[in-house]
């Protein structure tokens, strides 16, 4: 039997403390002294813990890595530049250029950042240092490359809006174009950057009328996108005022921001899957300006009316970047099928059916093709595996995780992720699936899924939707008669089997429980005391909660899932007024995080339904009907 390199390294470690020998501080206490001094802002004993390292830890550069982020603060280019000159490339090297590139655009450095910029990878640049090569470039007069991607709506970092500026400077950029940005701006309600981006370009932005629309005059630029800012602001809180309001002033307004905020009063109405009343707004906006945010909710309303004729004509007047993502492929090749052309629906069922999305296996489905276990793996040699393993960024990326996971320490979890995903780049199948067998060995579960995952022509499902904890899920499963497959569709998608994660909000464990729901399924099932994050209490509750949220939704798995993450209220507001295909409610679920939750988890069910030799139930059936409201 195998004793796992966890328990071995923690029984080393007791018998350490056991001994009466002086003490002598192993590197991974060490290292951890030395981010507790990293963050303490104490440089002095950052820098001795780091000396007193072996050069042969695998982790020796972490502590002058976390020295140079602190010199990078302070425009200390020289420990900057030692740090690069001695780091073999890799993840720390790739984030200090990053932040030091950033550093020497804001500061227009552009000799030294013309010699860094080289060094830098394509794959490993950021947005905000992407931008700040583009200024690079247009300092050699040459045109940044799609500028159209700062219309969305967002807001964008310090290096972009530079960009933008000295594109517009350089007549790179018109002024109808900075005036899209910023109403856009001004629409998402980033007041702080449209105001600056006026101001830094001098377009005549009315800024005490933003605050006063009612005061602003219509004979201006900027009274007038004055009046559209207080339509968007209008329209967050009362719809049909917002309109009327747009109705009254419409007169007034040149014709490309009247469409405007026609537009942004139909993606406002869509969202509130007010399907209709989207339609007729989406025909007053102005196609020219709607982003990419709005075609697809331009073309899900019309979806969730099953208007198929209307749909098809707005994917075709899409943007290609648009039209072309498989899911407006696969809704293409449904609607040319529901209007009685299966000649042209089959080529993009096709086109739409490679990979293994949710969008993908839908397609296959639909070219009468089904989802079975694979019988014949590729599996990586013993030469490839340790190849593999002896690779610098992974060792140093397993060193990290078992620091993560002795000691309790998350944010080397997160670090250890930072780097295994640093040393898949690049690389091609087999090293790909070597890499997975490690990490699934190592219980890095998260990171074989994501290594398994990136394979183009070889595959190993067994890797890619993995099953540990199996004898714990499938017993509560079993118990409250649910889908062993859906649970671990849902599992895969909440934590990747992750034991202590942990969100933003604070849910927990392998399902992901919130706190309150935690209490509240633990009281409901007699536990009078419980960890949350302990294996088997949490898959009883999460998987109580389930069954219990599948009950009371008519027993419909997909509007269980879309609860399980945005709760039952919204899922059950989500139906529509008549019975619906289980594809078009999760395809026009408002939120995004939850349309995609529910997408991957329906797909990973099935994959792992054909894994477990389940009967072969279609994704397509899966999703099945959704009763009316």
């Amino acid at each position: 039997m195998k004793i796992p390199t966890t328990t071995l390294r923690l029984a080393s470690l007791a018998i350490a403390a056991a001994t009466s020998l002086p003490a002598i501080a192993a590197p991974d206490d060490t290292l951890i002294a030395a981010r507790d001094a990293f963050r303490g802002n104490d440089l002095a004993k950052l820098a001795r813990l780091g000396d007193s390292l072996p050069d042969s830890y695998p982790l020796k550069d972490y502590p002058e890595y976390w020295t140079t982020w602190k010199a990078l603060d302070k425009n200390d280019d020289a420990q900057v530049q030692r740090f690069l000159a001695r780091t073999p490339d890799g993840l720390m090297t790739e984030r200090i250029r990053n932040e030091w590139l950033k550093k020497l655009g804001m500061r227009e450095d552009w000799t030294a950042f013309a010699q860094e910029w080289k060094k830098l990878q394509p794959e490993g640049r950021d947005e905000e240092t992407a931008c700040y090569g583009q200024l690079l470039q247009m300092r050699g007069e040459q045109k940044p490359e799609n500028l159209d991607r700062f219309l969305d709506g967002k807001p964008a970092p310090d290096g972009c809006t530079r960009l933008i500026e000295g594109a517009y400077a350089r007549g790179m950029l018109d002024q109808d174009w900075l005036w899209r940005r910023v109403r856009l701006l001004l629409a998402g309600n980033f007041l702080t950057q449209a105001r600056q981006l006026a101001a830094d370009t001098q377009l005549p932005l009315d800024n005490a009328a933003l605050n006063k629309p009612a005061s602003a005059s219509p004979d201006s630029p900027g009274g007038q996108e004055a009046w559209l800012y207080e339509v968007s602001r209008k329209a967050k809180t009362d719809l049909d005022g917002a309109a009327a309001y747009l109705l009254r002033i419409e007169k007034d307004l040149s014709p490309d921001r009247a469409g405007f905020g026609w537009g942004q009063l139909a993606l406002l109405s869509a969202r509130k899957q007010l399907a209709g009343q989207a339609q007729q707004w989406f025909d007053k906006a102005d196609p020219k300006q709607l982003t990419a945010d709005q075609w697809e909710w331009w073309a899900r309303s019309a979806l969730r009316l099953e208007q198929w004729q209307q749909l098809d004509g707005i994917i075709r007047r899409m943007p290609p970047a648009v039209s072309g993502k498989p899911a407006w492929r696969y809704w293409q090749a449904r609607t040319l099928k529901q209007l009685g052309k299966p000649g042209e629906a089959t080529p993009l069922f096709s086109q739409a059916s490679v990979g293994h999305s949710y969008y993908a296996l839908l397609s296959l489905e639909e070219l009468g093709n089904s989802l079975s276990a694979s019988t014949n793996k590729t599996t990586p040699s013993d030469s490839d595996v340790a190849k593999m393993k002896a690779d610098p960024a992974i060792r140093r990326s397993l060193a990290l995780l078992s620091i993560a996971e002795i000691y309790t320490k998350p944010e080397f979890r997160t670090d250890a992720q930072r780097e295994w995903r640093w040393a898949m780049r690049g690389r091609n199948d087999m090293e790909l699936l070597a890499a997975a067998e490690i990490a699934r060995k190592e219980n890095f579960y998260d990171m074989a899924i994501y290594s398994a995952e990136r394979t183009k022509e070889e595959h190993d499902f067994s890797l890619r939707y993995l099953t540990p904890y199996r004898e714990i899920t499938q017993k509560y499963a079993r118990q409250l008669d649910i889908d062993d497959a859906w649970v671990y569709g849902l599992i895969r998608q909440e934590s990747r089997f992750i034991t202590m994660a942990r969100s933003g909000v604070g849910a927990s464990g392998l399902m992901q429980l919130m706190p309150a729901t935690a209490k509240w399924a633990a009281k409901k099932i007699g536990l009078t005391h419980f960890a949350v994050n302990d294996i088997d209490t949490n898959v009883q509750l999460g998987t109580w909660y389930l069954r219990y949220v599948l009950d009371n939704l008519s027993s419909n798995a997909v509007m269980a899932t879309a609860a399980y993450n945005a709760g039952p209220g919204r899922a059950r507001n989500w139906q529509a007024d008549r019975p619906l295909d289980g594809t078009i409610y999760a395809e026009t679920i408002p939120f995004s995080e939850t349309r995609d939750y529910v997408q991957k988890v329906m797909a990973n069910a099935a994959y792992y339904s054909s894994t477990f030799g389940h009967a072969n139930i279609s994704l397509k059936n899966r999703m099945g009907i959704i009763p009316a409201r």
